[in-house]
């Protein structure tokens, strides 16, 4: 079977173990990185790290850099994706703190760690890496519009932080385990960490952000399948041009629809409110049709995580016959699963 061809820029290289740093945050949505890192690379994260006023965890022991260190850690790995990607002025001594116990900074963050002066000088003095993983390749082209060969998948969401990434990787995993040949491709800093490559949407210059999505998933064999993560909300009104972008360039053949349960606001923007799953589908099958007119929704993925496994099973249930269509949790798994495993390649 011919393989895809692969995506233009090098495997990243990171220093691992890790210890993941929750800086002080208190929005558990914003500590996605790390709980991405905790639950699909467990076996590179030895701990976590926080500073006063920190309220979320991610259940690893709570160690020092200087402990990390001695319990064969490499890197602290920034676990945040706040609202703009900023780094505070209040975490700036812990990242110093951990370079100073023999630690690299991994960051996802839209701010460059080497722009921020008392980090790149304690860096430079003590001879410590700073990786910055929103770092797009050169040479993005404006997207084409061209059909590809191979089969894709896209996650999309009605919100931020609920579930596609997740998604994602277990619907790759899952198809790798039929037997087929497919490849879960990364959209943002949490995705790339994982994967250990990717494409990070949203550092990309808005008018090369369809052809990156190009660029992400090439002409592959016909039976070849990329399972694309998303990015935000196509009625998020801070994030919706990233998402528009990933849709038009991936030009998926199927969409998987993500949504939390009980969420009604949208993470940072709490006036605006959710949309339907129902609003999701048709939005974006209608804009998706742009540049692959065969595009087909393979279900929803729903973020069952606040309930107890009674009350998810009757809600996937349930939303099921309301919505005619599959609906699961992939991190649950089980028939429901399958099921939309089923929908997603028939």
């Amino acid at each position: 079977m011919t393989e895809p061809r692969p995506f233009p820029a090098q495997a990243l290289a990171l220093p691992g173990p890790y210890l993941l740093f929750l800086g002080d945050t208190v929005e558990p949505g914003y500590a996605k990185t790390a709980f991405g890192l905790r639950d699909w690379a467990p076996e590179r994260c030895l701990g976590e790290f926080a500073i006063d006023g920190a309220t979320v965890s991610t259940g690893l022991p709570s160690m020092t850099p200087a402990e990390a260190r001695a319990a064969g850690a490499r890197a602290l790995v920034i676990g945040v994706a706040n609202a703009g990607g900023f780094i505070p002025q209040a975490w700036q001594a812990a990242l110093v703190q951990a370079m100073e116990a023999g630690l690299d900074i991994v960051s996802g963050m839209h701010m460059r760690l080497r722009d921020i002066a008392a980090v790149r000088d304690a860096a430079d003095r003590l001879g410590r890496r700073l990786v910055d993983i929103r770092q797009p390749p050169p040479g993005i082209p404006v997207g084409s519009g061209r059909k590809r060969s191979g089969q894709r998948v896209l996650t999309v969401g009605t919100d931020c932080a609920l579930g596609k990434k997740y998604t994602a990787l277990a619907l790759a995993r899952a198809f790798k385990a039929r037997g087929l040949d497919a490849d879960f491709r990364a959209t943002g800093q949490t995705g790339i960490l994982i994967a250990g490559g990717g494409m990070p949407l949203d550092a990309v210059v808005a008018d090369f952000a369809a052809g990156a999505a190009e660029l992400l998933s090439p002409d592959a064999d016909a039976a070849h399948w990329d399972v694309i993560e998303g990015q935000g909300s196509l009625f998020h009104p801070a994030y919706a041009g990233v998402s528009l972008a990933l849709l038009h360039g991936s030009q998926p053949d199927v969409i998987v629809v993500c949504h939390q349960p009980g969420r009604c606001g949208m993470l940072g923007h709490p006036g605006y409110a959710l949309p339907s799953i129902e609003d999701a589908i048709e939005m974006t099958l209608a804009l998706g049709r742009r540049t692959n007119p065969g595009i087909r929704c393979g279900g929803v993925s729903l973020n069952t995580s606040r309930l107890d496994a009674t009350d998810a099973a009757a809600l996937l249930a349930s939303e099921s016959a309301r919505l005619g269509c599959v609906v699961a949790d992939p991190i649950r798994g089980g028939a429901a699963f399958e099921r939309l495993v089923d929908a997603c390649l028939a």
